[in-house]
Parts: structure tokens; C-alpha cells; sequence
């Protein structure tokens, strides 16, 4: 099948049990359709759950179990899938962004995952451990993840990436003195990278702030665009232009606002050598 995706059931939970539920469909010769007539799920909804970009809930996976005959097998699983620390539509966006030919970051408050050095990461999901708001378990997928998703960037070939940091990105320290200087030179050599453009939107920006939460747009083969933002429970993906030009146009007045990217490296290198 020419559209068909192929399934790495180590990358996450979702993806070990989509690909499960895809092989059981297969052995029995069904397609999407036929599982679809058998469970009152549609075809599409089985398709996001198959590779990986829909949570399969409790009812799905008992409907599931009653129709390839699999008895609870399904349902455990999908149990254990609920669990994992990644947001519902980030899978989607993750298979988006390691196609993308552009790319266009703003985080707050911490350097983006893309360009996070190992320690400084750790260091997050040490601290998201510590609060209960995830499990070691979950920490480790989320790392496993972040370095599947840094690996990407160094395809060929490698896409157009944009920076725009928040000040409190760079002025609040994560995992102490060490791990942040570290931190702060690999942001001064991502800057050095013929193919990213890294620039800090400083704290005096104010109401000429075009944005206000963390956002990633990706720009694809085709040219169309996609955008991907969190709340603390869920992850949106958009596709639809009407939603997704708007936040390109907040973007680019952003990085205008913003400081170049020689003044952004120097303000990062002055906070570097703040650190003691």
C-alpha cells in the first residue's frame, strides 16, 4: 500500500499497541473498513489509533477484544497506554515535524526539547518526577522520545529551523550552575548552525508580544503548514490554514519584534557568564 505507515512499536505505548491491533486485523484478513463495521468505530478513528495518534480509550479497546476475539488482551494493554506521559496529538505532530522543511519554535520558560542537552532534560523530568507529575517510567519514555526527535534534525536534507526564545528561557536556570552553562553554550552553537536561526524576544517586548503561549509550526513538502500547541493535558494539532496563517503572521512579527540573532547570542553568552 502505497500510503501505508510503517510501525516502530518501541517508540511509545500508543505505538506498541497500534501496531498490535494492526497485525490482529491483519492475521484475520480484515481491512480498516471491515474492523470498523465490527466495533461502530470508524475507519479513520482505527487508523489514528493503529499508528499511534489517537489514544485508544477503555471502550475502544473493549470493543476491540469482542471483535478480534482477544478477551482482555486488548484492554490491558490500552490500560497501559493511557498512562504514558505523552499528550494526545504529539505523536501526529512528531510524524509531521521529522518531515518538515521548516520549522518555527517559541517556547517559555525552557529551552525547546529539540535543542536541549541531554543533562538539561534529565534534569526537567527529574523535576516532573519529584512533583508526582509523572512516573520514572514515564520520565524515561519522554526522554527516549526527545532523543529520537533530536536525531531527526540531522537528515538530509536538515530543515530550516526558527528560534524564538523567551527571555525566561535563558535567565531561568534548570539543573544547576554546570548543567545550565552547558546548556547555554549548546543554544550559542545551535545559533552557529547554517540552517537555524535562534533570536530571544526579551521580557521589555510587553503587549508587543505577538504570542503568549509556547507554539511549533512546521512547514511541509507541499508548503502547507501545521501547528502544534500544549495545554497542561492535552496537545493540539492544526491543520486547517484558517486557524494555522493567523499564527504564522503572529510569528513573523515576533521575530520582529524580537532581538537579532547577534544580539541573542550576546545577551545568552552575558547570562552564561552570569552563572556561578
Amino acid at each position: 500500500m502505497a500510503n501505508r505507515k510503517e510501525l516502530d512499536p518501541g517508540a511509545s505505548p500508543r505505538a506498541a499497541f497500534g501496531e498490535r491491533l494492526r497485525r490482529l486485523r491483519e492475521e484475520r484478513g480484515w481491512t480498516q473498513d471491515e474492523l470498523s463495521a465490527r466495533t461502530g468505530y470508524s475507519a479513520s478513528h482505527i487508523s489514528g489509533v493503529e499508528t499511534g495518534a489517537r489514544t485508544p480509550t477503555a471502550k475502544f479497546t473493549a470493543s476491540t477484544d469482542r471483535a478480534l476475539g482477544t478477551g482482555d488482551a486488548l484492554t490491558r494493554q490500552g490500560a497501559a497506554t493511557r498512562n504514558s506521559a505523552i499528550l494526545d496529538g504529539f505523536p501526529e505532530f512528531v510524524a509531521h515535524e521529522g518531515r518538515a522543511t521548516e520549522m518555527w519554535l517559541f517556547e517559555i520558560g525552557a529551552v525547546p526539547g529539540l535543542f536541549q542537552t541531554q543533562a538539561y532534560a534529565a534534569a526537567i523530568t527529574r523535576g516532573a518526577v519529584r512533583r508526582g507529575a509523572i512516573t520514572h517510567v514515564q520520565a524515561d519514555e519522554r526522554l527516549a522520545l526527545l532523543a529520537r526527535r533530536q536525531q531527526s534534525l540531522a537528515r538530509t536534507p536538515a530543515p530550516q529551523v526558527y528560534v524564538v526564545l523567551d527571555e525566561s528561557c535563558i535567565r531561568q536556570h534548570v539543573g544547576g550552575p554546570t548543567v545550565m552553562t552547558e546548556q547555554l553554550d549548546h543554544l550559542v552553537m545551535v545559533a552557529d548552525m547554517p540552517n537555524t536561526v535562534v533570536q530571544v524576544a526579551t521580557f521589555g517586548l510587553g503587549e508587543r508580544r505577538s504570542l503568549n503561549k509556547p507554539l511549533t509550526l512546521v512547514t511541509l513538502a507541499d508548503r502547507s503548514h501545521v501547528s502544534y500547541a500544549e495545554s497542561a493535558h492535552s496537545g493540539q494539532l492544526e491543520r486547517d490554514s484558517r486557524f494555522v496563517e493567523p499564527l504564522l503572521t503572529a510569528y513573523h512579527q515576533l521575530q520582529a519584534e524580537a532581538l537579532s540573532q547577534a544580539e541573542s547570542v550576546a545577551m545568552i553568552i552575558q547570562v552564561r557568564k552570569g552563572i556561578s
